[in-house]
């Protein structure tokens, strides 16, 4: 089974898929929160039976933006999860690719909205596993305890962690040690994703440059990586368990 994350306007392709093969695809949405029809848009995905929000990904929005607001309402009226791509600093050095800025008021978010579920996904997510941050998108060298991510989901019940993408498997591989300590602590409350764009699981496609899956298929060095770092049990809450669970699925 899969996660489809289907802009709203590309629903009725994604309805497509999932009658093309019945359950092997689960529906998740997302719109550009700066549109001023955003709310409708999202509200409407609901009689599609959309599974939660996201993955949200609007430039130059802060995670605590009216328009993002407006989205942790929604989900809490609809009992539906949001993804959120966090992402502080640019992929690219000069570049300027930031999404969900200010993680680091985050706490105060989830906080103020204990009703929403949160994923929380990508860049500053993953690197704030660290409580050393440098600013850039993929930091590298061992992990330094106490850092906000591991924090925040040891105090608060309503986040969640994805680990797709190269800052997933980041993670996961710049300090084995501890990425071990943090998947057993946190194994309760991290899912797997993939987010990758090779076409063929090998990594045919794949054009980031990055150590850890240049030329490789992000999802199997990510399942690699928790296969090597957890048992068997914990390995199947993370793939599996924690998902349906979560996303209320029957199967």
């Amino acid at each position: 089974m899969a996660v489809l994350l289907t802009p709203a306007q590309g629903v009725d392709r994604a309805k497509q898929a999932m009658a093309q093969y019945p359950n092997r695809f689960v529906l998740f949405t997302s719109v550009n929160v700066k549109q001023p029809d955003a709310i409708e848009a999202l509200k409407k995905t609901g009689s599609a039976g959309t599974k939660g929000f996201g993955e949200l990904k609007t430039g130059g929005i802060a995670i605590d933006s009216p328009e993002m607001r407006s989205v942790y309402e929604l989900a809490a009226d609809m009992q539906l999860p949001v993804l959120i791509h966090f992402q502080d600093y640019p992929s690219q050095p000069g570049g300027n690719d930031v999404f969900n800025t200010g993680i680091s008021r985050l706490p105060a978010i989830l906080k103020a909205y204990p009703k929403t579920t949160f994923i929380g996904h990508a860049n500053s997510f993953w690197a704030n596993i660290s409580a050393e941050v440098p600013p850039v998108s993929y930091p590298t060298g061992r992990v330094k305890p106490g850092g906000l991510t591991d924090r925040m989901l040891s105090d608060y019940p309503n986040l969640y962690g994805d680990l797709s993408a190269n800052s997933g498997r980041n993670a996961l591989g710049r300090d084995p040690e501890f990425a071990a300590g943090f998947l057993a602590r946190h194994q309760d409350k991290l899912m797997l994703g993939s987010d990758c764009p090779c076409s063929d699981g090998h990594g045919t496609g794949q054009v980031s440059q990055e150590p850890l899956i240049k030329g490789k298929c992000v999802a199997r060095e990510t399942l690699t990586a928790l296969k090597q770092l957890t048992p068997p049990e914990m390995f199947r809450k993370i793939t599996w368990d924690n998902g349906i669970k979560l996303l209320k699925i029957s199967a």
